[in-house]
């Protein structure tokens, strides 16, 4: 009886609280005297910032605050609440700051957990499903901080400040006689749609869809379809739809394309040459070295042997001669931040009159670049260096498996002939490339391997192959190269003091050092110690693997202990690279960072002083961060894609494969072609599992253990294109 008394009392409370809550909120539509409002307002806050973040009952803050003019006390408390200054909780009211909550925009959410970037910046916070109260991405929170799980900073939301209009993707389909919409990333449930009629010949189909009423959960909105993409059980309509829905912009203004394609149609005249160091008719072939597939060549290359070492051209397509502040190009280039590449498609920064044509390095025309001269000494190290806007003229198209079959000595006659302008450089930049690496290894940065798919598809643009990306000594060699040019720039950057866009790989956190060391221990794999973790620790901690089993599971671990870089306005040194200075120079074609930077060295050059630079330094800076990570999530999930629509093709055929990861959740495993699936609990032999979270599966019965790095033999059993999920079982 007493639980039955206290259920009524509390249903009966909560009632009351949904009343009045409500009652306040209508007041924001009734007329009221703003002074008035105002007046309120201010008595609200005061008194709550008096009680230092203890909840005030309604009752009595309406008794402390609300006086005469009822209908302007809740107009100024709805508003309050709207607005995130205070919150409502079960006990009252308190003033958010004073509590401790923190405003954040919703970054991505996935069907059971989200992240919120904090308004006054740090690090992302995470916020399990349950506590999302149906935000969506784009949404202005009010969140309230929780104790990190697991090294994760947590929060809840406590209300939504500012709705968004996001787009979602998801598929129709037919639940219990009615059409509904299943989302990709809101909710497990189908949501109801808003006039249904006439989509019903679409069930199967990837769709777009916009939400129109907003439940207290996900699975209470309702949406409305806007349109379809084609069958669900199609890569590229997963992609098509994906990226829809990404907030990348996939169109140029009509200003942007007017502005493309009028310089472009100008071409190099000899106005923009006046001042410009020539090197058209250098001694030193000036080369490119791309993919095979390539169009928006932005580095060339140069190389001659010195009395003392080296000379090192890096000649860099300068864009930002032909991109200017303030221009319709510059707002859609900042907005895109990079391009980004999936399957055979590219989303450019820039128009194609520009990507592909006037920027774009090709051979034998003139064009327009910013060159860092590199001054070398006999081990490779930078000795001198100066900066130099300059005119080339490219007399090679170099592709890496043709330089490649080149250095490995299976060149056909035909590419023998091709290259033979700039084979003595291909040599000398060789020798170059081996110094570099040694000098890396020297410095002790680690080396850790990640696997990168490349796709092959047919006329229909449907996934027949799946394939590990390789790299040869060219892609080695263009990679020391540019990394040189990049030391370069940011150490010119630091030494003149320059307000300047910095790429920056941070030391490890406390954590996730802790948790790397704690598995290194459990592994049995020796280690330095950790205390202070320097870059060669880490790569003594892949050396110590080199051989082993292991080997893939500690390059895994390692990397997912490190910190993410990104784009900050301090010079704080790359620990990956082990570098003190570094910053991204060599390709503003894709990336609006090294446009950005091109465009305050160019000033320098010049001698011409900005007062706002230091301002659009952070701008780019923080457009660089938010639109890299944008596309790497989406290039990943347009990759799982592709993936399981090769994987659709292999159903109950047998694979060696190795454990990837291990969770609740199951044992992942990754292909050599690196296509990764899941083997589900249901799917191992029946027994009690213990997991550790990320290395190991023990059965308790039969002793059996997985592990990461182990071989398994796996079968293809199951492939959802729509969602990118692949399930296998083990073989045997």
């Amino acid at each position: 009886m007493a639980k039955r008394a206290y259920a009524h009392k509390t249903r009966r409370a909560t009632k009351k609280s949904e009343r009045e809550r409500k009652s306040a909120e209508s007041a924001l539509s009734v007329k009221v005297d703003e002074e008035q409002v105002q007046h309120f307002r201010n008595r609200i806050t005061v008194f709550l910032r008096k009680a230092n973040g203890r909840p005030v009952s309604r009752a009595d803050l309406a008794s402390k605050c609300r006086g005469r003019g009822k209908a302007a006390y809740l107009h100024a408390l709805a508003g309050l609440c709207k607005e995130g200054e205070i919150a409502e909780r079960r006990s009252g009211f308190v003033l958010a700051e004073a509590a401790g909550m923190i405003r954040a925009t919703v970054s991505r959410i996935q069907r059971t957990f989200g992240f919120a970037v904090p308004e006054a910046g740090g690090a992302e916070l995470f916020i399990p499903g349950r506590e999302l109260k149906g935000a969506l991405p784009g949404d202005l929170v009010l969140l309230q901080p929780n104790p990190a799980q697991d090294d994760t900073p947590e929060a809840s939301v406590v209300t939504v400040i500012r709705e968004a209009s996001p787009q979602i993707s998801g598929v129709l389909i037919a639940d219990e006689g009615e059409l509904r919409f299943l989302s990709d990333k809101l909710s497990s449930r189908p949501l109801k749609i808003a006039e249904p009629n006439g989509w019903g010949a679409h069930i199967g189909e990837k769709a777009i869809a916009e939400v129109v009423h907003r439940g207290d959960r996900h699975s209470r909105h309702i949406v409305r379809i806007l349109q379809t993409l084609g069958s669900a059980e199609s890569a590229r309509a997963c992609a098509e739809a994906l990226v829809a829905v990404s907030g990348a912009p996939t169109e140029f203004s009509p200003a942007a394309l007017s502005e493309a394609e009028a310089l472009a149609a100008m071409g190099v005249t000899e106005a923009d040459l006046a001042g410009r160091l020539d090197l058209r008719d250098n001694a030193e072939a000036v080369f490119t070295i791309d993919g095979f597939d390539a169009k928006d060549l932005d580095d060339a290359i140069s190389v001659s042997r010195t009395g003392t070492g080296y000379r090192l051209g890096v000649h860099i397509a300068d864009v930002s001669h032909y991109v200017k502040p303030n221009s319709a190009l510059d707002e859609d280039a900042i907005a895109r931040g990079t391009s980004i590449y999936y399957a055979d498609q590219v989303i450019p920064m820039l128009p194609k009159a520009l990507s592909n044509g006037i920027c774009s390095l090709h051979p034998g025309v003139d064009r327009l670049t910013f060159s860092a001269l590199l001054e070398l000494d006999e081990t490779g190290e930078i000795v001198q260096y100066r900066f130099a806007k300059t005119v080339i003229r490219s007399v090679v198209k170099g592709v890496y498996r043709e330089v490649n079959a080149i250095f490995d000595g299976t060149a056909s006659p035909e590419t023998e002939e091709k290259y033979a302008p700039v084979r003595e450089s291909l040599l000398l930049l060789d020798e170059l490339r081996e110094l570099r690496l040694a000098a890396r290894k020297k410095r002790g940065a680690p080396a850790i391997e990640t696997e990168e798919s490349a796709f092959q598809l047919d006329e229909n643009g449907i996934c027949t192959g799946v394939a590990a990306r390789t790299r040869g000594r060219g892609e080695e060699l263009i990679e020391e190269c540019m990394l040189l040019a990049n030391e370069a720039a940011a150490r010119l950057a630091r030494e003149q003091r320059l307000p300047f866009v910095y790429r920056v790989h941070a030391k490890p956190p406390e954590e996730k050092v802790l948790r790397l060391t704690e598995l290194l221990n459990r592994l049995n794999l020796p280690h330095p110690q950790l205390d202070l973790p320097k870059p060669r620790d880490y790569a003594q901690i892949l050396k110590n693997a080199e051989g082993t089993d292991l080997k893939l599971a500690i390059h895994q671990l390692v990397l997912r202990s490190m910190a993410k870089a990104d784009y900050e306005t301090e010079p704080a040194g790359h620990f990956g690279l082990a570098l003190s200075d570094y910053t991204h120079f060599t390709s503003p074609i894709r990336r609006y960072p090294d446009l950005a930077i091109h465009r305050i060295l160019s000033l320098w050059l010049s001698g011409e002083q900005n007062e706002n630079l230091r301002q659009f330094a952070q701008a780019a800076a923080a457009a660089g961060t938010v639109t890299e990570q944008r596309a790497l999530q989406l290039e990943r999930d347009c990759d799982d894609r592709y993936c399981a629509e090769w994987a659709k093709q292999h159903i109950g055929e047998t694979f060696d494969g190795t454990v990837s990861g291990v969770s609740e959740t199951g044992v992942y495993v990754m292909l050599p072609n690196t296509v990764e699936g899941l083997i589900l609990p249901d799917a191992l032999p029946p027994d009690d599992y213990d997991s550790d979270g990320f290395y190991s599966l023990h059965a308790a019965g039969s002793g059996k253990t997985y592990t990461l790095g182990m071989a398994i033999r796996v079968t293809c059993v199951r492939s959802d294109i729509n969602s990118g999920n692949i399930d296998f079982e083990p073989a045997n």
